[in-house]
């Protein structure tokens, strides 16, 4: 039995090293080959979402942000190393709506809550541009938490890549 505890404690680091930060979404592939990402690597990539969910559906492009951070992470990069920011406008504008609100105008559970509260304690900005958010009658009282409103979309990017993020291409 003390060897068995032994090997748990021996091995327990590497089961935590290999746990997703971000739960229950982000699924991946493991590349068994691939070229090595530096230990001092940093990204810092803003992702853009102009496309809705369907009513009561989650956003699958707001997924890829949880995807690029649980496969870099699985891969060696350190959580810390990952600097991300969605940037929503368009349709997409009522996926950051919170729950109680999305309810009301839906009469569904909005499905992308829990990925972007995991993505905002991922190290991951969540903006939404206040162009649409104003066309969909949305207001930042009614917002995800921690969910900021950018004056447009396109603000937020001009204002990113002046904080050294890249656009992510799709």
């Amino acid at each position: 039995m003390k060897y068995l505890l032994l090997l748990v404690l021996l091995f327990s680091p590497l089961i935590y090293a290999t746990e997703q930060p971000i739960k229950g979404y982000g699924n991946y592939y493991n590349v068994p080959e691939y070229d090595e990402i530096n230990d001092s690597t940093v990204f810092k990539i803003a992702f853009d979402v102009a496309d809705g969910a369907k009513e009561g559906a989650q956003n699958n492009s707001i997924n890829s942000l949880a995807r690029f951070i649980n496969m870099h992470v699985a891969h060696g990069v350190k959580p810390e190393n990952i600097q991300l920011a969605l940037v929503v406008h368009g349709s997409a504008s009522v996926d950051v709506l919170a729950n109680s609100e999305y309810k009301k105008r839906f009469n569904a559970d909005n499905k992308n809550q829990a990925l972007i509260e995991q993505l905002l304690a991922n190290n991951t900005k969540v903006y939404v541009c206040g162009q649409s958010a104003t066309h969909f009658k949305v207001t930042p009282e009614q917002l995800i938490e921690g969910v900021q409103m950018s004056l447009s979309a396109m603000t937020a990017h001009a204002q990113l890549q002046q904080q050294g993020y890249t656009l992510n291409p799709f």
